[in-house]
């Protein structure tokens, strides 16, 4: 599988504390201390349970890397049927996907995702709250026990925007590793873009034109320029430019502030998230507005954002990932739905199918993103996908085990080419 990374390494504002990760697979799974079975902890407190142990020393969580297999394990790996998995703890979300590898795809066998609100209150203190980490860890405790049952070879877990930013991000990574075993990596925006781009990238509509890729998260949204072509398939498309900025559903709001008031407020508050946004793009507008020129641009878009104006578009009463997935909006449909969300109040809002308590604050936000995309790439019709870092991870994961394949593979032949001598009559 080929990669390409982006280019740009500049973001437009925001404090990126991830480091930069271009690894395909990245085994930074480390065993926790192992305690005495027949004593308590060195700190004096009672031993774990056996259950805790067991957990403790799953490779899928705390347990360090295998040692590198053979051709023969790898055989026999596939036949148990082990699995991969890839977590995300973003902003507002924590989402879970594990999945066996099925011919040149993959298979899903258990997933978990739930609003865990990691970064609210974050743009205005700095910081993670209490409240906010505690909900985390709940969540991120179901997703160490899936990952034990479900027999998971290998796993990636990253953070991202909020632990990004948060002054006390690195020690809340250490303390989630202490109480679930779980070793979260927090991740460039760089390294993001690129598995968003990675694992969506297969539902971008066929064209000739250049085409953005974007994925709006609750903390940072990014914004992709791939190459144009044709071309679809497994094939990943080259990244030609690229930025990260540190507005998502959950900081656009923090910042601007709830006050809806009345219609007049909400109009003026939507003008100001518009305005925002639009001044963080400022640099890659101008940097693609030659490409976007083109009068066959392709859009598509990876976010709770698209997918729940893309339910609204069809009318479902409820969500449906197999109706939303690779669903193709005219434009036009999107902005109409945006302005008439942005006027209503939280409550009616909240009424909505597939809005509902949980999002009725934050569509807002992302809607004025998804404008201000708009703006900038006026292309005529959007693409939605309700796949995106988490399909990128498992596919770099699963690419790389190929790889290792191919290369034993290739070891092995050597070898018995280089054990032969020649023959003699």
């Amino acid at each position: 599988m080929a990669e390409h990374l982006p280019p740009d390494t500049e973001r437009s504002a925001g404090n990126n504390r991830g480091g930069k990760s271009g690894k395909v697979a990245d085994f930074r799974y480390k065993r926790p201390p192992q305690q005495d079975p027949r004593s308590g902890g060195r700190d004096g407190r009672p031993k774990d349970s056996p259950r805790e142990q067991r957990r403790q020393s799953s490779p899928a969580t705390g347990g360090g890397p295998r040692p590198r297999p053979d051709l023969a394990d790898i055989g026999a790996l596939r036949a148990q049927g082990e699995a991969y998995a890839a977590l995300d703890l973003g902003t507002n979300n924590c989402r879970l996907l594990i999945a066996r590898p099925s011919g040149r795809d993959f298979t899903v066998i258990d997933a978990f995702s739930r609003v865990v609100k990691l970064g609210e209150g974050l743009a205005t203190s700095g910081r993670l709250s209490e409240a906010a980490m505690d909900r985390t860890l709940a969540a991120l405790a179901i997703c160490a026990d899936k990952l034990q049952r479900r027999n998971v070879r290998l796993a990636r877990s990253v953070a991202t925007e909020a632990c990004r930013r948060a002054e006390n991000g690195p020690a809340f990574i250490e303390r989630v590793r202490r109480e679930t075993g779980i070793a979260l990596d927090i991740i460039s925006a760089e390294e993001e873009a690129r598995l968003a781009v990675l694992g969506c990238h297969i539902l971008l509509e066929s064209g000739d034109g250049p085409a953005v890729i974007f994925d709006i998260g609750g903390g940072s949204t990014e914004l992709v320029l791939v190459e144009a072509g044709r071309e679809g398939g497994a094939r990943v498309p080259c990244i030609l430019d690229w930025q990260s900025v540190p507005w998502g559903v959950v900081s656009l709001t923090d910042t601007v502030g709830r006050g809806e008031d009345s219609e007049a407020a909400r109009i003026a508050r939507f003008a100001a998230m518009r305005q925002m946004v639009a001044d963080s793009f400022a640099p890659f507008a101008n940097r693609v507005a030659a490409a976007a020129q083109h009068p066959d641009i392709r859009l598509l878009g990876t976010s709770g954002t698209v997918t729940t104006l893309a339910s609204l578009y069809l009318e479902l009463p409820s969500y449906d990932r197999k109706a939303v997935d690779g669903l193709i909006v005219p434009a036009p449909a999107m902005r109409d739905i945006s302005a008439r969300l942005s006027v209503m109040t939280p409550f009616e809002r909240a009424t909505l199918p597939c809005i509902g308590q949980d999002r009725a604050d934050l569509v807002v936000a992302g809607c004025a993103i998804l404008e201000a995309i708009l703006d900038l790439w006026p292309a005529r019709r959007l693409g939605v996908a309700d796949r995106g870092i988490r399909e990128g991870i498992l596919r770099s994961l699963m690419a790389a085990e190929q790889h290792s394949e191919r290369s034993l593979k290739a070891l092995a032949r050597q070898r018995g080419g280089q054990g032969a001598g020649p023959t003699r009559r």
